[in-house]
């Protein structure tokens, strides 16, 4: 089967869209030997990845990068982004005879020339009216919504996503198929304990601490996990500082709530480290040496940090939002995002009982074992085979 994907996101691996092609396609190339993928980018693969599989399907043809520029000038990337969805990549699909095209984010053409499957990650601008930006973005939204309906099938990866593009996109059921991601291969523990100690010489933290790690927009709910540690702290004093990892807002906006500016409200900026921006190979590590990792997130089309912590033997605390409890199951704690209260009382039991840290984290080893890039990889397969028949 010949597949072409949408690689716009191709060189951008720390964005979800681009992680989630970096694990799928080799994922996908080792499920099926008779499958031949081609690459389609309007910019150089200067960024490839190095890994065995990738590099033996390049040199057995099985994966082809094909070069197809967009005639907009670079300067105007919004407009040259929407050029290459609806005609650059729909063309160059036809003139290459492939089977079927994949768009693996929610930018699927409004006109397809071969049977094609998008991927909508989850429908932020359409369920959070906060998300739904200036006119541009609402017509960029209105444009890739109507033309999501004219995908053979739809790959949702939750659940919770395929109920609101059901509801939103209004498309039959059968036309959505709910395809759940995993967490890297690398999401492991820590081997030896002087990498935890070099992880936390590296990046100045302290001897025990909470975690956060993810983003700092309003729907990751930072500003309640802040609210909960004031109990946190009123117990545990400077014992369990809240490590904030991940850059933190430039400027303090409704959108972007700087969470240094909470805490001084609060009066508990004492007890927060910001280590800022985490390589992604230190990760693991810094989700091995945490207590606790705590999402508090009020939305989520999949979560991926929550079995990432798992993957890497951290307990975690979360909320029952949207997709949250598919992929937690019984190894987390699941609070009301509101809440403020009780999110603060799982912690403070993950702190301090010890027969309860383990006892989640052997729940989480459990549950992360669910979700693997080859179980998805043969699901989007089967979507594959059935959309071409």
């Amino acid at each position: 089967m010949k597949i072409a994907i949408n690689a716009w996101f191709w060189d951008r691996p720390s964005v979800g869209s681009g992680q989630y092609l970096k694990y799928l396609l080799p994922a996908l190339l080792e499920a099926d030997n008779n499958l031949d993928i081609t690459l389609i980018s309007p910019k150089p693969f200067d960024s490839l990845s190095d890994t065995p599989v990738i590099s033996e399907m390049i040199s057995s043809q099985r994966l082809k990068f094909h070069i197809a520029k967009t005639p907009l000038p670079k300067q105007n990337l919004n407009l040259a982004k929407v050029w290459f969805e609806q005609i650059t990549f729909p063309r160059r699909c036809k003139r290459l005879g492939v089977d079927l095209a994949h768009v693996p984010y929610f930018g699927s053409p409004l006109s397809p020339t071969v049977p094609t499957i998008v991927t909508v990650h989850d429908l932020i601008p359409m369920v959070l009216p906060e998300y739904r930006g200036d006119w541009r973005v609402r017509l960029y939204t209105s444009l890739v919504a109507a033309a999501a309906p004219r995908a053979r099938i739809i790959l949702a990866d939750s659940q919770a996503s395929k109920r609101d593009i059901l509801q939103k996109l209004d498309v039959p059921d059968e036309q959505v198929r709910v395809v759940y991601l995993a967490p890297a291969p690398h999401y492991q523990p820590a081997e030896r304990w002087e990498q935890i100690v070099n992880i936390k010489k590296k990046y100045n933290l302290p001897e025990e601490f909470v975690l956060y790690l993810g983003g700092y927009d309003v729907r990751k709910n930072v500003s309640a996990l802040l609210h909960a540690f004031t109990w946190v702290s009123s117990t545990l004093k400077d014992a369990y500082p809240l490590v904030l990892a991940g850059e933190l807002p430039k400027v303090d906006t409704p959108f972007f709530p700087n969470p240094l500016r909470i805490a001084r409200e609060l009066d508990i900026e004492q007890y927060l480290v910001t280590p800022g921006w985490i390589a992604e190979e230190d990760k693991p590590l810094l989700y091995s040496a945490a207590t606790v990792f705590v999402y508090p997130s009020r939305y989520e089309g999949f979560g991926l940090p929550i079995l990432e912590a798992m993957a890497c033997g951290t307990p975690v605390v979360t909320t029952n939002a949207a997709s949250i409890p598919e992929l937690a199951g019984p190894a987390a704690f699941q609070l009301d995002p509101s809440d403020t209260k009780h999110i603060a009382a799982p912690i403070l039991r993950l702190c301090t009982e010890e027969s309860s840290n383990d006892e989640m984290a052997e729940r989480g080893f459990a549950q992360v074992e669910k979700f693997t890039w080859e179980k998805t990889a043969a699901e989007t397969l089967q979507a594959y085979r059935d959309a071409v028949s």
